[in-house]
């Protein structure tokens, strides 16, 4: 195959290659379903982040990012599954002891919650860098919570 088919056979690809959720604006039913988890669920779950954490953190969510299109009706009970129960586990875990909730407190300033990249596993959705927690996380292998908050209690533990 010579440089002109390559390239050629490459703009068509990306041409074909439809836009993500990350692309585009959410429609009006996404955008309700996503004001509703805000207003109904949202408030207990930063409670509860807050309460396991032991300190009041700033969290920064991209829910543009987050929506998916076909899973509005998922997102109630997967996002807590998600991102949230990893992060509520993790924080009770670390705030067991003395040392472990001055850690959080000194060390975790923000988490950022957003889907952003092609990550749909444990390995990969987590990173720690000044102060910040980034979750970034496709909507995909919802109910592997377990594998996410293992591997964000590793990465706690040696960030902090």
């Amino acid at each position: 195959m010579n440089y002109l088919s390559f390239l050629g056979l490459t703009l068509c690809l990306l041409i074909a290659v439809p836009l993500t959720a990350q692309d585009a604006e959410p429609n009006l039913a996404a955008r309700r379903v996503v004001q509703n988890f805000q207003d109904a669920t949202y408030p207990s779950l930063t409670e509860r982040l807050n309460a396991a954490a032991g300190t009041e953190l700033t969290y920064e969510i991209n829910w543009d990012e987050l929506v998916s299109e076909g899973y509005t009706d998922l997102y109630e009970q997967d996002w807590p599954k998600l991102y949230f129960e990893p992060l509520i586990a993790a924080f009770t875990s670390l705030s067991a002891d003395d040392i472990g909730k001055t850690a959080l407190r000194d060390g975790l300033k923000k988490v950022v919650i957003r889907n952003t990249t092609t990550c749909y596993s444990s390995t990969c959705w987590a990173s720690f860098a000044d102060g910040v927690l980034t979750l970034d996380h496709q909507f995909a292998n919802v109910p592997l919570v377990e594998d996410r908050t293992a591997s964000l209690l590793e990465l706690l533990e040696k960030s902090l």
